[in-house]
Order: structure tokens, then sequence, then C-alpha cells
């Protein structure tokens, strides 16, 4: 009797639960399904125009793109109207410090500004831009670990904003771009965690930690500066900065964890280092000549050439403090830049926009298209630039980048046509992110 007793209670057991009634089925919302009716389409995918074209967005993604004449709208659907604009995909700055402020150069504020500071200033720099139609950035230098702070903000629904690849700051030798110059030896900036830790790394082992150490906190793509800069003092933007087999690792371990890395590169011989090195994007490429620009097309590197910011550093950028010193490398780069950012179009280099935005006023990421098509390229092909090659190069084609069926749903509209006149996404009217709608100056909705 007592072995059956076991038996006996899980039948009980069993019988008692088969009895119970059973549970009804937890209510899943109804889906949310808004329809997009566009007088003309850019898609990112080629170089033309479709006309009168309806964007099904379900949620966050996109359902459906077709012929507005094969899309049956149900009656009383949401339905947004930019029948009489140019609709494209959400634009990609491929390069941007959303922590930085334009407004002011003095190098004092490296003393006395905190963390903090900087990380108010991304929050309202992060909606400015998402706003002017850039929906997704790439943040190739900030505090660390700001960038990824602020990224995981937004991702959580806590500030607007764009999504954000986020960089830590970017790893420099001593006395490189990234190194605090020129001051006396007791002089330190810290911060937690300690800030040369996750900047400063001189030989293949410190590289290798410092790059780790990033990754340990959530960084999206490693930022390393390969030759001097301009907005730095005690260094020359074309010297090379770290030995090839420094950066050969630093490429190396980004690519080991999942990551891919950008390095900062005026100088000739610092970008082709880089590029052979494996490293995925040069940012500036400004010295670089027909070697170089050859290298990157055989290794199907990115270059992300920042060809507007010139006109800023040059003008109100003294106004509000930069040293002369800054000037003097500006005004050296600045015009060869833009002369080398014509030949690799020519040469049909790999491209992908990125402005430096925080060097000049975020917000006014777009201004740069206007000097892409002056020096080359056409209007698609710098639209393009901003979308799908964008979106390829910080690897993110599969939800970005295009109006494609499954991509999320990061739409912009303009009332012009920007393939007529491309300073026509200066005046983005219309955004939308994931399926929300955070400005509109253009649209008349229906119910």
């Amino acid at each position: 009797m007592k072995r059956l007793l076991p038996l006996l209670i899980a039948v009980m057991t069993a019988i008692a639960f088969a009895q119970q009634p059973a549970q009804p089925p937890v209510n899943k919302p109804a889906p949310k399904i808004t329809y997009i009716r566009a007088g003309r389409l850019f898609d990112g995918t080629s170089d033309t125009v479709r006309q009168n074209v309806v964007v099904v967005v379900q949620d966050d993604r996109i359902q459906s793109v077709g012929p507005e004449g094969a899309v049956s709208i149900p009656s009383g659907a949401t339905v947004i109207d930019l029948s009489r604009a140019t609709v494209l995909p959400g634009l990609i700055d491929c390069h941007t410090h959303l922590g930085s402020r334009a407004d002011r150069y003095d190098e004092i504020y490296r003393f006395k500004d905190t963390p903090f500071q900087r990380a108010f200033a991304a929050v309202v720099h992060a909606r400015k831009t998402l706003e002017a139609g850039f929906t997704t950035v790439r943040d190739v230098g900030s505090l660390p670990f700001l960038a990824v702070d602020l990224r995981n903000s937004i991702n959580e629904g806590l500030v607007p904003g764009p999504r954000i690849v986020a960089s830590g700051p970017g790893i420099s030798i001593t006395g490189g771009h990234g190194d605090l110059n020129n001051y006396s030896p007791q002089t330190r900036v810290s911060m937690f965690p300690e800030e040369r830790n996750f900047q400063i790394a001189d030989g293949v082992d410190q590289v290798r930690h410092v790059v780790r150490a990033q990754v340990k906190y959530g960084v999206d793509v490693i930022k390393i500066l390969a030759t001097g800069g301009v907005l730095s003092k005690g260094d020359s933007p074309g010297a090379p900065q770290f030995t090839f087999e420094e950066l050969k690792t630093a490429a190396e371990e980004a690519h080991m964890a999942g990551r891919k890395i950008a390095a900062h590169a005026h100088g000739t011989q610092g970008i082709k280092n880089a590029i052979l090195a494996g490293i995925d994007s040069i940012e500036h490429a400004s010295l670089i000549d027909d070697e170089g620009i050859r290298l990157a097309k055989e290794h199907g590197t990115y270059l992300v050439m920042d060809i507007y910011n010139d006109d800023y550093i040059l003008t109100k950028a003294i106004e509000f403090g930069l040293p002369q010193e800054n000037v003097e490398k500006e005004k050296m780069v600045g015009r060869l830049q833009r002369e080398n950012f014509k030949k690799a179009v020519q040469a049909g280099a790999k491209m992908a926009f990125g402005t430096d935005a925080g060097v000049y006023p975020h917000g006014d990421n777009a201004r740069q298209f206007f000097y892409m098509v002056k020096f080359g390229m056409t209007p698609s092909q710098a639209i393009r630039a901003a979308t799908t090659n964008a979106a390829d190069l910080i690897g993110r084609s599969k939800d970005v980048g295009s109006v494609e069926a499954g991509k999320y749903a990061d739409i912009i509209a303009v009332s012009a046509d920007p393939l007529q006149d491309v300073r026509a996404l200066e005046n983005v009217g219309f955004v939308m992110k994931g399926g929300v709608v955070y400005k509109d100056t253009i649209t008349a909705r229906l119910p």
C-alpha cells in the first residue's frame, strides 16, 4: 500500500488539474498599421525615383512598399499623406561627436567641464540630429562611455534621438591626437572610469588591452587615431601614429569581438597603414594619394570624408576661440581634402557620409550634401552615401538604409526634389523613426 500511495497522489493531482477551467488566451495588442502615401520615393536601392507609392508600416517596421493602385487602404486606416513630397530612407551620419559643442573652442573647457555637462549637451544634440532627418548616427569619439549610455537611454525610450552606433574615446599614442599635449607634466585630466585606461596605448599589448577594455564596456565600434589631427595641440595632421603592427592588432581584436574599427587618418602614410592593417573605414582621409585610393578600392575600405566643416572652422570657429595653430592646420588640409574627395569619387572608391558633427553645430549635418555634389558626386550618389552605403559600413544593412519591407520604418520627407537640388535635404519636414513620427511640418493626416 505504501508503494501505491505516491502513484495514487500523482493520479489524483493530474485529475484535479484536468478539471480546472482552461485559462483564457493572453490578448496581444493589435498591430499598429500606418499607410504612407509617397508622391515620390527614393528608396535607396537605386538612383531612380518611384512615383505614387504606398509604404505600409506595421509597428516599428516596414511591411510592404508598392504602387498606390496595388495597395488597398481600409476605411478608417491611419494615413500619412506625403503625396506632394519626396520620401527617403532616414539618413545616416557615420562620423559624429554628440557630446561636443561647436560654440566654444577654448581649451579651458576641457578642464572646467564635468562629464555630466557633456552628457546634457549630447541629449540636446541627439534630438536636433534626429529632427534634421538623421535617424542613425555613428558616434566616433566621446568621453567614456557617454555614447554607449546615450545609445541605451534612447533605445529605452528615455530621451529622443537617432539610433547610435557608439564608440569609446579615440585610442591614441602618448603625445598624439588624443592626448593632453603642451601642458606641464603635472597637469592631468581624469574621470571615472580613469580616462587613460581607455584612450592611451603604446605598443601591441597596450593596444590589445585598450580595445578589449572598450568592448567590455559596451562599444559598438572601435575608433583609433592613426595620424595626428587638426583640432589638437602639438601634433601634425600628416604624421603617422601607431606602427603597422599596432594598427593590425587593433583591427584583429575589434573583429574578433564582432566590432568594426574606424581610423582617424589625415596623413598619406597613416591612411595606407590603416588600410593594409584591415581597418574598415578611414575617417577624414584628407591627404590620401592615388596609391591610397587604389588600396582602399582593393581592400573594400570605406572613405568617410568630412568636406563641409572646413567652412565652419575657418569662419565661426575662429570667433568661438579656435587657436591659431588649429586654424593653420585646417588651412593646410581643408582644400586638399576636397580635391582628394573628387579624385576618390572619380576612381570609384567606396564612400560613406560622415561630417564630424560637433566641430560644426549638430543639426546642420545635411549641409555636407551640397559639397559632395560640388566635388564630384551626383545627388543620388551623395544620398546613397548617407543611406545604403552608410548602412553597409556600420553593419546595419538588414535594418536601416533603405525603404524596403522588413527594414525599420525610418522614413523622412522633404517638400522639394533633392535629386534636382540636393540642398532640399537641409530642410527635412517629416521624420519617422521606428514607426513613430518625431517631426511633421509637411503632411495632411487622414484618420
